[in-house]
Order: structure tokens, then sequence, then C-alpha cells
């Protein structure tokens, strides 16, 4: 099987997005194996070989990366039942998904996202990364002004107005510590999941946040700040 998607499966999930119901899918669960489902775990079956000798540590494998097409509608107004992207998630073997840093990728019916760092830390963590930015914010500073990284835009993320509390207003690293979210990532039209080369790009730019990544990680694995969500 390719390591790219194909034309077959944007026309799925943009179907998808205008039949977002339960019976429409399960009519056409046969499609989603082949189109969407099965090139994405042929994706990732190819990156665990490919990112083990860069990021041993995170995990990358279609039973514990994949996200279920099922939405969870609980607490969300939006009560559509699926998902209209594809998505995997390589996260810290030690944290455990959705929690830490890690790496992400979705292919969409309008975008490709491939992205990499910490998103919703929360409160604990989120004050355990500073302090470590805090101590090593040279080693951050190497990471996010590299050539390959500044290429994806440099440290992106929400921001917060003030300096947080307990580190002093004139750090060196206050523009990192403002950060309450630490990502790096690239956007580009759907169609380049179908492009001879995805894979390729998808490689070199999960290969380019690995460091970021690992730094977000290190006072996480040193101190775990919560239990590990499996």
């Amino acid at each position: 099987m390719p390591l790219s998607f194909s034309s077959k499966t944007l026309s799925f999930l943009r179907a998808l997005r205008r039949n977002n119901d339960r019976a429409w899918f399960h009519a056409h669960r046969e499609e989603y194996e082949a189109h969407v489902r099965g090139p994405m775990v042929a994706i990732v079956e190819r990156l665990a070989l490919d990112l083990r000798p860069f990021a041993p540590e995170l995990v990358v494998d279609p039973k514990g990366s994949l996200f279920r097409p099922w939405r969870d509608t609980r607490f969300s107004e939006n009560k559509a039942p699926l998902k209209t992207n594809v998505a995997a998630t390589f996260p810290h073997r030690a944290l455990g998904r959705l929690n830490g840093a890690g790496l992400y990728f979705e292919v969409a019916p309008t975008h490709v996202w491939i992205g990499g760092g910490m998103y919703a830390p929360d409160s604990a963590q989120l004050h355990a990364v500073r302090a470590h930015i805090a101590e090593h914010h040279r080693q951050l500073d190497a990471i996010v002004k590299s050539p390959a990284f500044r290429k994806l835009g440099g440290l992106q993320g929400e921001t917060v107005s003030r300096v947080p509390r307990g580190f002093p207003r004139d750090h060196v690293a206050v523009a990192y510590l403002r950060h309450k979210q630490f990502l790096g990532f690239r956007e580009e039209p759907a169609a380049f999941a179908t492009s001879l080369g995805f894979y390729q790009e998808l490689l070199k730019t999960l290969k380019t946040l690995v460091p970021l990544v690992r730094f977000l990680n290190e006072p996480l694995i040193e101190r775990p700040t919560r239990k590990p969500q499996v």
C-alpha cells in the first residue's frame, strides 16, 4: 500500500462531512477501511520503524496511536457522531496518551496538519515545564531557532499577557515563560496528503519536532505530575 493517501480518501472525508450520521457511515464502512483507515495504518506502521532511531521513547503503533472515528458528544453542543478527519498521536510511553508532549498529524477535508509539542497541560505540568525552561532556556532557544524549526514558523501556541507568578519579570526567557502552549507545526492543503512526497515530508517534519517534544517531557518524566492516561 502506498505511503500516502489518495483522492478517494479526501472524497470520503468530504462526503462524511456532508453525511455525518451513523447509518451513512456503516453503509460506507468498507470505503472507510480501504481509503482512510488502511492508508493511515500503513503510514503509522512505517513511522514505527523510521522514528525508532530518533524517538524510541514515543509510542508509534496503529493500536495505540490512531484515533477512533467516533466523537465523544457527551459534553458537546455538536452532536455529530463522527470525526471528519483521520488522525494519529505519538505520546511518550511513560506518560501515556493525551498527556505530556507528543507528536500528532491529521488529514481533514480541507487541510493536513502535522505538529508536535504540548497543547493542553494541566497547571502542575505547565509549572514544571516553565521551571525547566527558566533553568534550561538556552537549550530551548537552540531547538526553536534551528533552521529546520524556523521553517515551521518557530515556537507557536497561546500565551498569557503577564509573566507567570513565581518568575522574575526581567527573566531572559520571559517570551518562552509566557507560553501556555508549546507547539511547532505546519499546515498544508488537503491535496498535500495525496502527493508522492507526502510520507517523506511527514517524516522530516516529525523528526524536526522530536527535540522540542523531548525537552518538554524531561521535567515530567523526572517528576510525573499526574497518572498517565492509557
